[in-house]
């Protein structure tokens, strides 16, 4: 069997270091806000290149919060992608916010520069970009539109932490981000938490409020906010991980690189590294009208595959009625072809010629 990503694999390596800090950690009894979160946030913002950076209880409060803290609510317009997770366009709905799908780029799967133009009206307040699979946006044009029409720069990080665009990490070319610490993602922790960055004064104040019940001094509450702290717990295992997450990031890019040279000659769009930052593969996902006789075939020989994602935003049962009508077309073609193959700093080489082999048998 062949997983998606092994996680018990990266737990050996680091076991003695994790189990070591939960135990002083349940020793001190110290579980909310405590040293840990703490100073894995200021080591977060170190990384990131950040002023501020704060652990919340999942990515997508980190996307809420960061919505709420930019001052975009009801009514607002936030154009984003629809071929995401649902959390993007969730989080924006919580906040009363309207979320406008425009088309992607079909070789890179991220939201269309050009699409985000032709979507800006009197009431769009925000554009939120998704780092889809690791691959950053093209921010440069994107920070370029929103400053010439006054719109919050919002990042999706959730996939991407450890990206990177003309030397500057995903997270730190926008107003705000989010980051999520799913156990599968590239720094992931063993439950859900997730974080918010910044670099304004500002924005950081509401945001440290926003996660501690609109409380700054305790039992001292200015505004109605959320409970939303990452778990002590978890932030030592992502501390962790933190140290290591250049070497994980690596891993990825190299099983990446092995199955694109691979499969250099079949009849399949291999993932598409654009030039225009650093692709940190938190998928591997591949474009092939025989989708599903391949991954049957992978199935069958217990290779794990998956799709994400089947249903673009705009066509879920969520979204019907603000999005009747609509047809986007290089997200719907992307869609209906996409799958994604294991990927992790330890999948071995051998593993990798595998999975491709079994492939080529059904395509070539």
């Amino acid at each position: 069997m062949i997983p998606m990503v092994n996680l018990k694999a990266q737990y050996a390596e680091i076991k003695d270091e994790v189990e070591q800090g939960l135990a002083q950690t349940i020793e001190n009894c110290s579980f909310i806000l405590g040293p840990n979160v703490q100073a894995f946030e200021q080591e977060c913002a170190a990384y990131l290149g950040v002023k501020h950076a704060f652990g919340v209880a999942s990515g997508t409060d980190a996307l809420h919060l960061a919505l709420i803290a930019e001052g975009i609510g009801a009514g607002d317009e936030v154009i984003t992608t629809p071929f995401t997770f649902i959390a993007t366009a969730e989080a924006i709905k919580y906040v009363g916010a309207v979320p406008v799908f425009v088309d992607i780029d079909p070789r890179s799967f991220n939201i269309s520069p050009e699409a985000i133009v032709k979507a800006i009206t009197p009431k769009t307040k925000a554009v939120m970009p998704v780092h889809l699979f690791g691959q950053p946006a093209d921010m440069d044009s994107i920070a370029a539109l929103c400053k010439e029409h006054n719109l919050k720069l919002i990042e999706d990080c959730c996939q991407s932490f450890g990206a990177s665009v003309n030397g500057k990490q995903t997270g730190s070319i926008g107003h705000s981000a989010g980051f999520s610490f799913f156990p599968s993602k590239n720094l992931g922790a063993f439950g859900d938490g997730g974080l918010v960055v910044t670099d304004s004064d500002e924005t950081a104040a509401m945001l440290k409020q926003l996660r501690n019940h609109g409380s700054n001094i305790r039992y001292y509450h200015d505004i109605i906010g959320y409970n939303s702290r990452l778990d002590e717990m978890q932030a030592v295992i992502l501390r962790a991980k933190l140290k290591r997450i250049h070497q994980y990031n690596e891993g990825r890019r190299r099983v990446a690189h092995w199955y694109s040279e691979l499969m250099a000659d079949l009849p399949i769009a291999t993932p598409f590294e654009d030039g225009l930052g650093v692709h940190v593969y938190h998928q591997y996902t591949l474009l092939s009208e025989r989708r599903d006789d391949i991954m049957q075939a992978l199935q069958a020989k217990q290779i794990a595959c998956a799709v994400y994602y089947p249903v673009p935003l705009h066509q879920q049962n969520a979204f019907k009625e603000e999005c009747a009508g609509l047809t986007l077309p290089a997200t719907e073609s992307v869609a209906s072809q996409c799958f994604s193959l294991p990927i992790c700093p330890f999948l071995k080489e051998e593993s990798v010629k595998e999975i491709v082999a079994v492939i080529a048998q059904v395509v070539a």
